[in-house]
C-alpha cells in the first residue's frame, strides 16, 4: 500500500494547482467540448475569486512523497442544506486505481463533519463507476442519489452526513 498525504495547499501552492488544472480539464476534455488554446493549453481562466472565497480549502495529494494530484473542500452546493462539496479531485493517472481518491475522500469527511454533497456529470464514467462504488462505505446514516442538470449537463449528486468522529 503507498503512503499517501493530504495536505493544506498553501498560497505559494496555489500555482501548482492551477498548473494541474490542466491535466485535470484534459480529462474532462474526454466528456465535455473544452478546445485546446492555439499554444497547446486549455484556456483556463485563473481563479483568484474562487481561492478566496472562506469556504475554498485546497489540497495537495503526495503518493510516497511525489506530487500526485489536488482536491478542493468548497460551498458551491446544489442540494438544499448541503455545507460541503468536492469542488474538484484530480488524481494523476499513474496514480489511479491504487485507493488514492477513496483514502482522499474518506479522510476530507473526517475532517470536515457535516452536510455534504458531491456530484459528478454522467458522461464521466470513471467518476460515475468510482462514486457509485465509494458511497455506500462514506456515510454510516446513508446518502440520497439526486439527478439534476447543472450548467447544461446531467448529473449525479449524492448528499448525505458525516458525523464528527468520538474524541
Amino acid at each position: 500500500m503507498p503512503s499517501i498525504e493530504l495536505h493544506p495547499a498553501q498560497r505559494d501552492e496555489l500555482e501548482t494547482i492551477e498548473n494541474l488544472m490542466q491535466f485535470y480539464t484534459y480529462d474532462f476534455s474526454e466528456w465535455l467540448p473544452l478546445k485546446l488554446g492555439e499554444h497547446g493549453f486549455f484556456n483556463i481562466q485563473p481563479l483568484p475569486d474562487y481561492w478566496r472565497k472562506p469556504a475554498t480549502q485546497p489540497f495537495l495529494i503526495r503518493v510516497d512523497g511525489e506530487l500526485a494530484g489536488f482536491v478542493t473542500v468548497d460551498d458551491d452546493t446544489h442540494l438544499p442544506g448541503a455545507c460541503y462539496n468536492i469542488g474538484y479531485l484530480f488524481v494523476a493517472r499513474r496514480f489511479r486505481g491504487q485507493g488514492v481518491a477513496k483514502f482522499v475522500v474518506s479522510t476530507l469527511l473526517s475532517r470536515f463533519p457535516g452536510q455534504w454533497q458531491i456530484f459528478h456529470i454522467e458522461a464521466n464514467q470513471p467518476a460515475r463507476l468510482f462514486w457509485t462504488a465509494a458511497m455506500p462505505g462514506l456515510s454510516r446514516d446513508g446518502f440520497t442519489r439526486h439527478q439534476q442538470t447543472i450548467k447544461g449537463y446531467p448529473c449525479t449528486l449524492y448528499r448525505f452526513e458525516v458525523s464528527p468522529q468520538p474524541s
